[in-house]
């Protein structure tokens, strides 16, 4: 992805309708395959300037693609009143450095931390060892198996790196499922144990939380059908999965 930044200067008069004009070409932008995202900002120092931020797939798609494909003309006709007032119109690659403040706590110290990981497997599988669907699965486990998926989901979670630093990360988990030929009875039986369990020790249960939640218990079920198949794809080095907020955490309202 590279990131275009486009700086205006607009006076005091015109900043409502330039607002209102991009309100309007946003529309365009949302539609367009090109876009990965936006955002227009206003500085608070100098309100009379303004920045527009478009993620774009690339510089290429951004001017052969979405300035020739059907979607530019309307963003275009909005826009083009304010043409003279860009003072900057480039493009950015994104580079290395990025990360997150600390104004937002992560999923992992939402839900309580290590503890609470611990507890949820710890329990989780007292409760799958008595489960006839699931039993089977996990016969002969390893004496610290719910400790490890603990580790794993921490860390997916925003927490410390340890699955990573001390189990090998995605390629190794990804290789802990071939060839167990899940069935999706098995599958469902497992998210809605879980579920259930972590009703039972007390995580977090607001929605936004429980969202993504469930939103990775989905993901990574199904992850391991595809592992465990006739035809898994060989375990890749990939980077271990994060998952983050999807909207709004609870406390910000």
């Amino acid at each position: 992805m590279i990131v275009e930044y486009i700086r205006y200067r607009i006076a005091e008069p015109r900043h409502t309708a330039f607002q209102e004009a991009y309100q309007r070409a946003a529309g365009a932008l949302g539609r367009a395959e090109q876009c990965v995202d936006f955002e227009l900002a206003r500085c608070t120092e100098d309100p009379d300037a303004y920045i527009l931020r478009i993620g774009w797939t690339s510089t290429k798609d951004h001017l052969e693609g979405f300035r020739k494909g059907e979607h530019f003309a309307a963003f275009l006709a909005e826009v083009e009143p304010y043409l003279e007032a860009v003072r900057e119109m480039r493009h950015y690659e994104v580079t290395a450095v990025a990360g997150r403040g600390g104004s937002t706590p992560t999923l992992y110290e939402w839900a309580g931390g290590a503890p609470a990981f611990d507890l949820l497997f710890r329990r989780f599988y007292e409760h799958v060892e008595q489960d006839e669907l699931l039993a089977p699965v996990f016969a002969g486990k390893d004496p610290r198996h719910a400790e490890h998926v603990a580790a794993w989901l921490g860390e997916v979670f925003g927490g410390p790196a340890r699955y990573s630093a001390e189990h090998g990360g995605h390629r190794h988990m990804a290789s802990r499922h071939l060839g167990l030929a899940l069935s999706e009875r098995q599958r469902r039986r497992w998210v809605s144990l879980l579920a259930d369990t972590a009703d039972e020790v007390g995580l977090p249960g607001d929605p936004e939380f429980r969202a993504v939640f469930a939103y990775y218990l989905e993901w990574g079920t199904r992850m391991a059908l595809v592992y465990s198949g006739p035809q898994p794809p060989p375990p890749a080095q990939a980077p271990m999965p994060r998952w983050d907020w999807g909207i709004t955490p609870p406390y910000r309202g």
